[in-house]
């Protein structure tokens, strides 16, 4: 028997489903809704898979930042740093140079990177720039091993002692700074051009050298490396004149 529903009717209808919900054709066979959101779409036949996504940048700063920031002591520190693995430095080093010298001392001098020497002994200033070093304070009264406190902004050797990468400074500098609140000098001294770029933020040692500036809350006076002043000895007289500056310094502190 045909259907005797006209235009008008069938129309009716239709509006009065469409009130209920019912808004989409049936199919064939019923289809579970709740399983299609779980499961994930099937690709097409030849088509490529879709790429894992990437995974999420870390920021070295960041991480160094944290790990200094959560160093309560200088072992807790040098623990942080050994355990710090995002400068591919350490991959070529022996060994982490934190430093040499009295914690607490007054005076806190902070030398660039480790050369060979260094890398092998695991202390800073140990070839002939260190000794050098040491006549230079021992002529003002001063010594590491009583009252001078000494680290390098890198603790890792870079390779064939080339200058450290700007991204290398950056990532180092949190422990750097976190070292200086730690060990409390009451002066820094800034060896060469890589120490001032790490502390002040600044280079031209040849033009910063003598003038005291302030970095995180240390008076500070770059110097000439003593690496420098062996392959250019005319500027030793310059390096007096630094350490009668600092000598002066210290005097008006105590």
């Amino acid at each position: 028997m045909e259907s005797a529903l006209d235009y008008w009717s069938a129309r009716a209808l239709l509006e009065w489903q469409a009130e209920l919900g019912a808004t989409e054709a049936l199919c064939d066979e019923p289809v579970d809704r709740y399983a299609l959101e779980q499961a994930a779409p099937k690709p097409k036949p030849g088509a490529a898979p879709a790429p894992p996504p990437k995974p999420k940048e870390v920021d070295p700063v960041e991480v160094a930042q944290k790990a200094a920031s959560g160093a309560a002591s200088l072992p807790a520190l040098r623990g942080a740093m050994e355990g710090f693995s995002h400068c591919d430095l350490k991959r070529g080093a022996r060994n982490l140079v934190f430093s040499d010298g009295q914690a607490g001392a007054r005076v806190m001098v902070i030398g660039e990177a480790p050369g060979r020497d260094e890398d092998l002994q695991g202390k800073p200033f140990v070839g002939r720039a260190g000794q050098l070093l040491d006549k230079m304070l021992e002529a003002i009264g001063l010594s590491r091993a009583e009252n001078v406190y000494i680290t390098n902004v890198l603790p890792w050797r870079p390779p064939q002692n080339r200058d450290p990468l700007p991204a290398e400074i950056s990532m180092l500098t949190p422990f750097l700074e976190r070292h200086v609140a730690l060990a409390e000098p009451e002066i820094l001294v800034l060896m060469g051009n890589i120490s001032c770029q790490a502390v002040l933020g600044k280079r031209g040692i040849t033009r910063l050298r003598g003038q005291w500036d302030q970095a995180w809350s240390k008076p500070v006076i770059p110097m000439f490396h003593p690496a420098y002043l062996l392959r250019q000895p005319a500027q030793k007289r310059l390096a007096w004149a630094d350490l009668l500056e600092l000598k002066a310094r210290l005097g008006s502190l105590t």
